[in-house]
């Protein structure tokens, strides 16, 4: 009952900033940047509970948490430290004023633009689309999951309510109610997770007998021929650690600050947000050393541990009701705050890289707006679709989604703000390498070394740009003049 109640004041407050948005809410670029107006604050909030979703907290944090122990801490420092720390320090301020010098709001605006390639920008249009959009799809169904375990609500009906609340504020007031409600999403995880941490190991002693209960009993639960090897754990980092520096909903965060002074405040705040968040999901995982034993511990009916019910059935069985509901809000948050950088990031690949903008010729009024509201809520229901029918092509393609988006963005966007000499065919190398290096490798070496997978392409990228750009024509000086204006 404390759940429901909380999630109705939630659920309220969240449609009342999407009226409050729509208000705000002009133009494409309003709606898709907030005017290119968001303070510190509120952008390092938006980065770090765009960063960190339902995954995290309900697959990552039970998985890694049990099969690496007290290593899948390193994944929590790499992701603070590179992921949010190094993005903003590194990327933002130079990714904020080319987007401007070049008058671009998207990824694919600006890999057309910087490189003068007219075809780059539908070909990175197609691969943001066909690879987030089922991204998006799998935010939703592990929420789905997580709802039906603890309220004992359908999976149907959980999913259905999700796509509901988050396609309202979401599609009335654009950029502008997402980072608003991302801020207030992002404070229920921040103190909602300090809480879970303290409350979960209190009931274990204190934090200092929990750990030492971990390291008792991680190697009595997982033989060492089972142990990840530090190949394993270093490629999880990297992937979601650099992997991140690719990923066009994590790059739209710099885009839409208000000027490069918030940088490095909001850089503070995202890296405190960011080791948080990380540091307490996976110390939840890590706890289930000792609150499970191997006896206890989920499984099915055939004997498989079920990971992603390791969390959940440890923070119910642990947590007093009202700390649970918070805890509650606090995945609902970090779910529907990625999911609505996915569907804005993906809705855009259609209605601002692959369609010209629509000018009324009676009004003068841009019609771009109502069709990323309409694309917006085309692709929450394909979302949908998707996390309810679960086909077989989809869910192979949400496995290779990290992948296959930062591997084919992230050496073409890097080494178009740093280097000048590169050139317009090193880019779509560099693009169409990192997408094809993911899909062989992801199949050639099966779904458990996806990780590996995805840091080999995101790394082979950044050697055949370079090789590329040696034995072909450099940029003319006028679009590296007006590029690097002030850089």
């Amino acid at each position: 009952m404390i759940g429901i109640v909380f999630l109705s004041i939630f659920f309220a407050l969240m449609i009342g900033i999407g009226i409050w948005g729509m208000r705000k809410t002009k133009t494409l670029g309003d709606f898709f940047l907030g005017g290119r107006n968001m303070g510190p604050w509120v952008s390092a909030v938006a980065y770090g509970t765009s960063y960190f979703s339902a995954v995290l907290f309900i697959g990552f944090a039970g998985t890694q948490g049990w099969q690496f122990g007290l290593n899948a801490l390193w994944i929590a420092l790499g992701n603070a430290v590179i992921g949010a720390l190094g993005a903003w320090l590194i990327l933002a301020r130079r990714t904020r004023r080319m987007t401007q010098n070049l008058d671009t709001m998207t990824m694919p605006e600006f890999l057309q633009k910087r490189y003068g390639a007219s075809h780059l920008k539908p070909i990175a249009a197609t691969v943001i689309f066909f690879f987030l959009l089922p991204y998006s799809a799998s935010v939703f169904k592990g929420l789905g999951h997580l709802f039906e375990t603890v309220f004992g609500i359908s999976y149907d009906l959980a999913l259905i309510l999700m796509i509901a609340f988050t396609g309202v504020y979401l599609i009335l007031g654009g950029y502008f109610a997402v980072a608003v409600t991302d801020f207030i999403q992002g404070m229920i995880m921040f103190f909602g997770a300090i809480a879970m941490v303290a409350v979960l190991f209190g009931k274990g002693g204190g934090f200092t007998a929990v750990i030492e209960g971990i390291r008792e009993n991680y190697p009595l639960h997982i033989p060492e021929s089972q142990r990840p090897s530090i190949l394993t754990i270093g490629s999880l980092v990297f992937m979601t650690s650099f992997g991140t520096w690719g990923l066009p909903q994590m790059a739209q965060k710099f885009y839409a600050i208000r000027n490069e002074r918030v940088i490095p405040k909001a850089a503070v705040v995202t890296t405190i947000f960011a080791a948080v968040i990380g540091f307490s999901a996976y110390l939840v995982g890590i706890s289930s050393h000792v609150f499970f034993t191997l006896e206890t511990i989920p499984r099915d009916a055939s004997g498989q541990i079920l990971y992603d019910l390791i969390v959940p059935t440890l923070l119910t069985e642990h947590l007093p009701e009202a700390l649970m509901a918070l805890i509650m809000l606090l995945v609902l948050s970090a779910s529907m705050s990625t999911l609505s950088s996915l569907v804005l990031v993906s809705s855009s690949a259609v209605a601002i890289d692959l369609i010209p903008i629509q000018i009324d010729e009676k009004t003068g009024k841009d019609r771009s707006v109502a069709l990323m509201r309409f694309l917006s809520a085309v692709f929450i229901v394909i979302s949908y679709l998707i996390s309810r029918f679960q086909f077989s092509f989809i869910v192979t393609l949400m496995s290779l989604s990290w992948g296959a988006v930062s591997g084919a963005f992230a050496a073409p966007y890097i080494y178009g703000l740093f280097w000048k000499k590169c050139t317009k065919p090193a880019a779509y190398a560099g693009l169409i390498s990192g997408l094809i290096t993911e899909i062989i490798l992801f199949f050639a070496l099966g779904p458990a070394q996806s990780p590996l997978a995805a840091s080999l392409a995101i790394i082979i990228p950044f050697g055949v740009v370079p090789a590329v750009s040696m034995f072909t024509k450099p940029p003319e000086q006028p679009l590296l003049d007006r590029a690097f204006e002030g850089l």
